[in-house]
């Protein structure tokens, strides 16, 4: 039985036509996922992106308009208690990148939980990016839609 909704908010930074990737080991699980994360009580959502953005990249962001919320009906792949609603916003680094990017998937220096990697994606090859997550998959599908509007 679903009892509990699990808030998730997410950016798509975007530079020179390439959108950033995480590449994350949860719960021993590798996963592909736009950078983002849970919202905590207390936060509006972008609040809640500019705090992940700080805290898994420690990047100031710029976060703009809002690009899709969950429509479906989405359970967790980790709690099958909880229903994810996913909400993503575009943004924009305010000044230098901060962060390490790497061109190989899960360059990792070990493969423990909590463990990020982070990648630039060419936005025209992100259909074939194997995303983990349903909704990352469908967002990664209306991004390469959208910017070739």
């Amino acid at each position: 039985m679903i009892n509990r909704f699990n808030i998730r908010v997410y950016f798509l930074l975007i530079e020179n036509n390439c959108v950033l990737v995480a590449d994350e080991i949860i719960k021993k699980q590798a996963c592909v996922k736009f950078p983002g994360g849970g919202l905590e009580f207390g936060e509006g959502t972008i609040d809640c992106c500019i705090r992940e953005a700080m805290e898994e990249l420690n990047q100031p962001i710029a976060v703009g308009a809002h690009f899709y919320t969950t429509e479906i009906f989405q359970q967790s792949a980790f709690r099958e208690t909880d229903q994810v609603l996913s909400i993503y916003y575009f943004a924009k680094m305010i000044g230098e990148q901060q962060f390490e990017t790497s061109h190989q998937r899960f360059n990792f220096k070990q493969l423990e939980n909590d463990e990020e990697a982070f990648r630039w994606v060419d936005i025209s090859l992100l259909k074939e990016e194997p995303f983990t997550f349903p909704i990352d998959k469908l967002v990664a599908e209306k991004l390469s839609k959208h910017v070739h509007e």
